[in-house]
């Protein structure tokens, strides 16, 4: 206790020196003279993309600073035309997006008052190309043009970036270019083909397109997959010499049988292997002790942060980015006003700075002691294709700014995001975790000597925790750790067992899983395929286009999505190819180090796939999607209900049509009646910006809504509906009424499921 006492007070005494040390970094940048100008009028433009990092830096700039944001992309390939010109080396025509008309007005005039303009969008190729189209629309040719890029937004990072400006790296331009480019080519010749062979409002990519084959070649496996029977036996022994109160029994699984592994195909054959086990002896055969360390997994990438959000916190890919801008933006932290908390959030690279590094140093040893820290600062290489080790991982911009001291500041999603980016950050400077494990191999028979029986236990302990006293990697459902095994009682090799229980189990072979948003993220980092940018908004267009849809966060396809996958892999292999896709990532790479040119690299693709495209157009046959069944009764005329898929997504219409036209809403139903009028069906809705919410699915009549899904459990408080967050089995329940929260497990195994009055009435009324 008193060794705990020690660490708070010494963690006081670090919130104390931060917060001292945030004070002083308040103080206003001033930046070289090259970067102000010469001190009259608005001497320094800074432009950013969005308004909340421009508020975040303008509070770090001095006098002779003016900050703009241009609301992301100003300019653009145009939306009714290709855009390119193929026949004089694919120059693209930019035109200045409808929707930033206004916000380029603005910044031209700002441009025109100013005697310098700073770039300061973000350090990609997407923010370099930015940078230079803002050039471009702005008209900002005869003005001193800084770029200038950091990693993180803080006075420190900014006025190192101020310092050391350079111009437009036209090779990151130029890369950002040739994907773009080669994107609407696939677009603009592939699409109307979908249109006319499949259904108006489709679209194809090179990433989007690989992406969905992944989705549907999982799923075709899934249905081929025949399962096959097979059982497992485990005993329950126990040392001969315990009694009461001794070490607890212990758990050994069946491995060879005379030497072969077991193939227990049926019941007839495990129970006739457990009949010869109730009869044998059980002897310790050997022990095998070994002491093993597990390294902190590395600083997140955008990959993994996207990962583990979905494990951890079942966060979508998209909202997770979502957050993740907003803490790399800046939060208004009160005193200490609007301060970025993480790094720049788009990255493939897991390197550290070494001043942030020591920094977590000081923080690990206050809160843990000396003994948590190895001897140098751990070092972090990547795997994935083509990662840019240029880049740094994602961290907390200031180690010493724990999640619980901006608690207060921050949403519940942002606190929850931030406080996993943290611990991962903290633990990654962390010794590793030591643990001894243990196997045991029991052998089963009339003796010792040639027992033909061989059972394996295995249990581990930790000796040292290391890292794992704050943060540990999620694991996907399917795959185990062996840090959760039980430790095992002290064994001695020849000593004698008692058998407690035989316990045979039937198993079937079960299928490669479906592809969640975090698994296909992790595949396509693996395949090369896409970029830390892409990610996000490829999932998010398979979505929305209605190729695939989510099932307790599994990504299904649908029944068109298979269509467009199949004529995609029948008429462009090239296009939906893994191997050609990958490749295609590795040309655009090369494009932004300098050593190939964009134009030869987009002529090398687009004269075999203009032909393939003209090819598919002669030979590809029109394909007619099924309507899905349903249990549901047209009310008009009295015919079955069919699902079709509609511009604005699928609904319901009579399969009488054309001469029934009536239809009606998709409604999906969670399982719970109405709060409200008790008499409806909670059904889940979408509002008109995508976020889901919750309604009666007899409204108008009754207009219940709630953004968080109901559940039949009620408020053991005030007897009102309560609402889940997080998962249903796992998580808490709240009571939107009065506020109380309690743990959804409980609930249910006390019955508190009692109805509220207008179900009472309803009931009645029936």
């Amino acid at each position: 206790m008193a060794k705990r006492t020690t660490k708070s007070t010494e963690t006081k005494k670090t919130s104390k020196r931060t917060a001292r040390q945030s004070t002083t970094s308040r103080q206003p940048v001033r930046a070289p003279a090259a970067a102000r100008g010469d001190g009259r009028g608005d001497d320094a433009l800074v432009i950013v993309e969005s308004p909340a990092k421009a508020r975040t830096i303008s509070r770090y700039l001095g006098r002779g600073f003016t900050v703009k944001a241009s609301m992301g992309h100003v300019r653009d390939l145009p939306k009714s035309k290709l855009g390119v010109d193929v026949e004089r080396g694919f120059a693209p025509t930019y035109l200045i997006l409808r929707e930033k008309a206004n916000v380029v007005k603005e910044l031209k005039e700002s441009v025109r008052k100013a005697r310098t303009l700073i770039l300061a969008t973000d350090p990609d190729r997407e923010g370099e190309a930015i940078a230079w189209h803002l050039i471009e629309a702005t008209d900002a040719h005869d003005k001193p043009v800084r770029r200038i890029v950091f990693h993180e937004i803080t006075p420190e990072a900014v006025k190192a970036a101020l310092e050391n400006p350079r111009d437009i790296d036209m090779r990151l331009v130029n890369a950002q270019q040739a994907r773009r480019v080669l994107d609407r080519l696939v677009g603009y010749e592939i699409s109307p083909l979908l249109w006319r062979k499949v259904k108006s409002g489709l679209s194809a990519g090179r990433v989007q397109s690989v992406a969905l084959r992944l989705v549907v070649e999982r799923e075709r496996e899934i249905e081929a997959f025949v399962p096959e029977e097979y059982w497992t036996i485990e005993a329950e022994l126990a040392k001969l010499s315990d009694g009461a109160g001794g070490p607890p029994t212990f758990t050994a699984t069946l491995i060879r049988v005379r030497g072969e592994k077991p193939e227990l195909k049926d019941e007839a054959a495990a129970r006739a292997v457990v009949a010869e086990l109730q009869a044998a002896g059980y002897w310790v055969q050997s022990v095998t002790e070994r002491q093993k360390q597990r390294r902190p997994a590395p600083p997140f990438t955008t990959s993994t942060l996207q990962q583990e959000a979905a494990r951890k916190l079942r966060m979508p890919v998209r909202r997770t980015m979502q957050i993740a801008q907003e803490l790399y933006e800046g939060v208004d932290l009160g005193p200490e006003g609007s301060q970025g908390l993480i790094t720049y959030m788009r990255t493939d690279s897991t390197n550290v700075a070494a001043a942030a590094q020591a920094r977590a140093r000081e923080v690990i040893a206050a809160r843990f002691g000396q003994e948590y820290l190895p001897e140098k600062p751990p070092v972090y290489s990547r795997k994935a294709k083509g990662a840019q080790e240029a880049h740094e991982a994602i961290r907390p911009t200031d180690p010493a700014r724990d999640p619980e001291s901006v608690r207060p500041y921050l949403s519940q999603p942002q606190y929850r995001l931030y406080k996993l980016i943290w611990e991962r950050f903290i633990a990654s400077q962390m010794r590793n975790a030591v643990y001894d494990t243990t196997t045991v191999d029991v052998a089963a028979g009339a003796r010792l000597e040639d027992a033909p029986y061989l059972l394996r236990a295995t249990g581990s302990i930790i000796r040292f925790p290391g890292f794992l006293v704050i943060y540990r990697e999620g694991r996907d459902e399917e795959t185990e750790d062996e840090l959760d095994q039980r430790p095992l009682p002290p064994l001695e090799q020849g000593e004698a067992l008692r058998l407690i229980e035989l316990r045979p189990e039937q198993h079937f072979t079960q299928p490669p899983p479906r592809y969640t948003e975090a698994s296909l993220v992790k595949t396509l980092e693996e395949l090369g395929i896409g970029r830390p940018s892409t990610y996000a908004p490829t999932i998010e267009t398979l979505k929305q286009r209605h190729y695939v849809t989510v099932d307790d966060r599994k990504l299904i396809p649908t029944e068109l999505g298979r269509a467009v996958n199949d004529l995609l892999v029948e008429h462009f292999p090239d296009i939906v190819d893994v191997g050609f896709t990958s490749r295609m990532e590795e040309e655009l790479d090369e494009i932004a180090s300098g050593e190939r040119d964009w134009v030869p690299v987009l002529q090398e693709f687009y004269g075999p796939f203009h032909q393939t495209v003209e090819r598919a157009a002669q030979i590809m046959p029109r394909v007619r999607l099924a309507d899905e069944p349903t249990d549901e009764v047209c009310e008009k005329c009295g015919r079955p209900m069919v699902i079709k898929l509609g511009r604005y997504g699928r609904f319901l219409a009579c399969s009488g049509f054309p001469e029934c036209r009536n239809t009606r809403p998709l409604l999906e139903k969670v399982g719970v009646r109405c709060p409200a009028c008790g008499i409806g069906e909670v059904v889940e809705r979408r509002s008109r910006k995508g976020r889901t919410f919750y309604g009666c699915s007899r409204y108008p009549e009754c207009d219940f809504v709630s953004w968080e899904r109901p559940v039949a459990e009620r408020c053991p408080q005030c007897g009102s509906y309560m609402v889940a967050s997080g998962r249903r089995e796992q998580g808490t329940l709240r009571c939107p009424a009065c506020g109380h929260q309690a743990n959804a497990a409980e609930l249910a195994t006390s019955g508190s499921l009692s109805r509220t009055a207008a179900e009472e009435e309803a009931a009645g009324r029936a």
